[in-house]
């Protein structure tokens, strides 16, 4: 009789894991079901009667904030542990935010210049490839072109030619 007793404990219990695994698989599909939902509506609705904003309007005019101000052409042949001379040309554009600031740089367009010469002869083609090398040195000739120029500053560098040779 001893036997029977431990068969139907051993049959209810595994009765009662099997609920309650079921009850947590159901409140798990209903939480992300209700979790998904409330995402859609959230990131996808909107409403038919929203103005478009100036910022956001497709046909509007781009405002006029900067003033671009061309360097002239820079050729530098690149530190090369080879005999063979590897050349890099550069055409570089300065984003600054009005001409009177172009104005105000032209007097330290020596220095400027010099402190690109001095950094881009130590470079190597290695240092220049893919979009990681070009972001570096996008971001090391703002940093010594804002040194040079201070209290002015540059915005950004915009490459227009960059040719390795």
């Amino acid at each position: 009789m001893s036997e029977e007793v431990e068969n139907d404990e051993e049959e209810g219990g595994a009765g009662g894991g099997k609920k309650k695994l079921i009850i947590i698989i159901a409140l798990a599909l209903v939480l992300l079901l209700g979790g998904g939902g409330a995402a859609y509506f959230f990131l996808f609705s909107s409403s038919s009667d929203e103005v478009i904003e100036p910022e956001n309007d497709p046909n509007a005019e781009p405002e006029s904030k900067a003033y671009f101000y061309d360097l002239p052409e820079m050729t530098v042949n690149l530190n090369s542990q080879n005999r063979r001379a590897q050349y890099l040309r550069l055409k570089v554009s300065l984003e600054l935010l009005s001409q009177e600031q172009a104005q105000k740089i032209e007097p330290f367009m020596p220095r400027v210049l010099d402190a690109f010469q001095v950094y881009l002869r130590e470079l190597r083609t290695s240092d220049l490839e893919g979009s990681a090398g070009l972001f570096r040195l996008k971001r090391e000739l703002l940093k010594r072109i804002n040194d040079a120029i201070y209290p002015v500053k540059v915005n950004d560098i915009l490459f227009k030619e960059i040719l390795i040779q």
